[in-house]
C-alpha cells in the first residue's frame, strides 16, 4: 500500500470512528451513567471487536450475502430488533431518587465485541474500508486495514467517553440524567435511518 493509499485509509478511520454512530452514542450514555473506568471494557471490546470483524469480513465472509442473500435481510433485521432494545435500555436508565448512579450495568467486552456483528455503522465501516483499500482482499491488506482501524478507533471512541464523564456533574440531577437518556436512545434510534429507510447499511 502507497502512503497515498495509506494516508486515505488513516483519514477515513479516523472520521469514521469519531463520528456518532450506536457505539459512540452507547459509550458517551455509558461514561455518564458507570463512569470512565467501569466503561473501559466496552471500548476495547468496541475497538477489538471491529478489528476482527474486518479481518473476518475481508477474508472473505462477505461473500456469505451473495451466496445467500436471505441471510442479508435476517441481519439487518435483527440488528433494528437489538438496537431498538438496547434504545429502551439506555432510556430507562435512570436512577432512582437519592443515587448518584444509573441502575443497570455497562456493557462487557464480549457485549460489546459481539454488538459490532449487528451494528449497522460498523458494518458500513468495515465493507466500505475493505473494497476502497483491500481490494483485492489479500491477507496482507486486508490485515494493514485491521490494524489501521484498530490503532485509531480506540482513542477516537474514548473521547466519547471522556465527555459523557464530565456530562456527569451537569446530570446529576435525576431529571436531567432521564433526558439525557432518553435523547441518546432517540439518537440511536435515529441512527438506524439508512437501515430503515435506504434498506441499506451504507
Amino acid at each position: 500500500m502507497d502512503y497515498e493509499l495509506f494516508s486515505g485509509l488513516a483519514g477515513f478511520a479516523f472520521v469514521a470512528s469519531i463520528t456518532p454512530g450506536p457505539n459512540n452514542l452507547m459509550l458517551m450514555a455509558s461514561g455518564t451513567n458507570f463512569g470512565f473506568r467501569r466503561t473501559v471494557p466496552h471500548s476495547l471490546g468496541v475497538a477489538i471487536g471491529f478489528t476482527v470483524m474486518t479481518l473476518l469480513v475481508g477474508a472473505g465472509l462477505a461473500q456469505v450475502f451473495t451466496l445467500y442473500p436471505q441471510s442479508y435481510a435476517v441481519l439487518k433485521v435483527a440488528s433494528v430488533c437489538y438496537m431498538l432494545f438496547l434504545a429502551w435500555k439506555i432510556a430507562t436508565a435512570v436512577p432512582p431518587s437519592g443515587e448518584s448512579e444509573a441502575t443497570g450495568k455497562p456493557f462487557t467486552f464480549i457485549q460489546a465485541a459481539l454488538f459490532q456483528w449487528v451494528n449497522p455503522k460498523a458494518w458500513t465501516m468495515t465493507l466500505t474500508a475493505i473494497s476502497v483499500y483491500a481490494p483485492d482482499q489479500s491477507l496482507q491488506s486486508v490485515a494493514l486495514v485491521a490494524l489501521v482501524f484498530g490503532m485509531i478507533n480506540l482513542p477516537c471512541i474514548c473521547t466519547w467517553i471522556i465527555l459523557g464523564r464530565e456530562l456527569r456533574l451537569l446530570l446529576a440531577d435525576p431529571k436531567r440524567l432521564r433526558i439525557f437518556n432518553i435523547t441518546m436512545a432517540s439518537l440511536l434510534v435515529l441512527s438506524l435511518y439508512p437501515v430503515l429507510v435506504a434498506g441499506d447499511f451504507s
